[in-house]
């Protein structure tokens, strides 16, 4: 074990324990202690199921995780202990990382724009990988770190619905004056990067993005630059069920990674995979802390609805501290009830956050059946965009975290890391599938711990 990730740093469960059972745990020792602050519970062993499922469907690429997707310690040390590397976009990123005793080699400065201040503490703390796309961050870099290792970044995303003010990377045809540029400044070029992001790596566009990316290494190579770094960027499937999406992508990433930069002709490929490691990892409790009814003919409501239905539209606070557009993307709430639950009507329900934050709009227009003060929600696939290493802004407290793993999937992470094989009878229980599912992979034994709950 690298000893980033310790059994001190998360909860054993046995198998068979999941998420939900470890969520009614939680809850009923909140609702003991009148407590109602929401939280998170994080599943570490789906992580693991992820990381090993990407390095097998993408054996060239080398995981880079952006910090800013999800800072919680938790994540970064076990994707630490998994070999992984971290990008980074600020300063206190890179110090996070390090702090843990990441070394300087596994961290990508990877910002469009970065502070000079940033960049020399990046000079001074070993980190030399970084990208650029513009005259002023290149100069930036050769008056602040002459020793940068930078890769030139392009503009991927050609759609005719890209706005061009809102698009980071240079364009081809300036890639050759970017790199005279820096050739005049003594900056040295090793490669190319590019993020094709929420467009989901579509086929047509990775492989013109990979093409345009060859073209950009010929011109390096061509003003004597070590071309031998290419940043496939993100995008990557974030749901519970990504095996078979994981799979379609990589195909189209190595058929294209094939063509353009073969096996063997010593060109590196990184990526940097963010909600696709964390998103279904975890799951968020908020409790509804206050409740309104407004009468379904009130101006701004449905009245249409409301008045055919003869119910009421229901406006309720929760103790919530993620952006509201943290929930954008998450699967409708479920509810878990702190007292019976027997079928009930539905009606439509607002969501907002805490008292004192009124532009926390959660979600309008939820089916919901009628909230009580005390009941919780259950959010699933909140495991990117929702955290910070940092308190919130507004006064609201940190959130806690409270990080599982079984005991199949720690086993898993050293048998990963290489280190001497269990007895024979240990071998066999570890590799036995659990209850919940978790396939096997076919050179290890990748078993997740547990899903998340869809319902408590």
């Amino acid at each position: 074990m690298n000893g980033y990730l310790k059994e001190s740093n998360f909860m054993m469960v046995e198998e068979g324990f999941t998420t939900r059972d470890l969520l009614e745990n939680l809850l009923g020792e909140l609702c003991q202690a009148s407590e109602q602050q929401a939280f998170f519970v994080a599943d570490l062993g789906d992580i693991v199921k992820k990381h090993l499922r990407f390095l097998k469907a993408l054996p060239r690429v080398k995981p880079y995780f952006p910090v800013k997707c999800n800072s919680s310690e938790g994540v970064i040390r076990l994707l630490a202990e998994l070999g992984a590397g971290f990008a980074c976009t600020n300063k206190a990123e890179i110090s996070q990382v390090q702090s843990i005793g990441v070394p300087a080699d596994k961290i990508f400065y990877r910002s469009p724009c970065k502070q000079v201040a940033h960049i020399k503490y990046a000079a001074s703390h070993g980190v030399q990988l970084m990208t650029f796309d513009n005259e002023v961050e290149l100069s930036k870099v050769a008056r602040s770190h002459p020793r940068a290792r930078m890769l030139l970044g392009i503009a991927a995303d050609s759609s005719p619905s890209a706005h061009p003010s809102m698009m980071f990377g240079t364009t081809l045809k300036s890639c050759r004056h970017l790199l005279e540029t820096a050739k005049e400044q003594a900056v040295e070029v090793v490669g190319i990067s590019f993020h094709l992001g929420s467009r989901g790596l579509e086929p047509q566009a990775f492989t013109q993005a990979v093409a345009a990316a060859q073209l950009a290494f010929e011109m390096g190579t061509e003003l004597g630059y070590r071309m031998h770094l290419l940043d496939i960027g993100g995008g990557f499937p974030s749901t519970k069920d990504t095996r078979a999406r994981l799979e379609e992508i990589a195909a189209v990433i190595n058929s294209a990674l094939d063509l353009y930069f073969p096996d063997g002709c010593g060109v590196e490929i990184l990526a940097t995979p963010g909600r696709y490691y964390v998103n279904s990892a975890f799951t968020f409790a908020a409790s509804i802390i206050a409740r309104e009814e407004v009468p379904a003919e009130q101006p701004g409501s449905d009245g249409r609805r409301g008045a055919r239905r003869a119910s009421c539209i229901t406006s309720v606070m929760a103790s919530t501290a993620p952006s509201a557009a943290s929930f954008l993307t998450a699967p409708a709430p479920h509810l878990g009830c702190t007292r019976p639950c027997p079928e009930q009507p539905s009606h439509s329900s607002s969501l907002r956050g805490p008292p004192g934050h009124d532009e926390d709009r959660i979600a309008d227009g939820l089916e919901l059946p009628e909230l009580q003060v005390g009941d919780w929600l259950i959010f699933e696939d909140m495991g990117a965009y929702t955290t910070t290493s940092t308190a919130p802004l507004g006064g609201c407290p940190q959130l806690q975290i409270t990080y599982a793993m079984s005991r199949l999937a720690w086993k898993t992470i050293q048998l990963f890391q290489g280190k001497p094989p269990q007895p024979e009878d240990d071998r066999e229980s570890v590799c036995t599938p659990l209850s919940c599912g978790w396939e096997m992979a076919e050179t290890l034994c990748v078993t997740p711990v547990f899903t998340p709950a869809s319902i408590i």
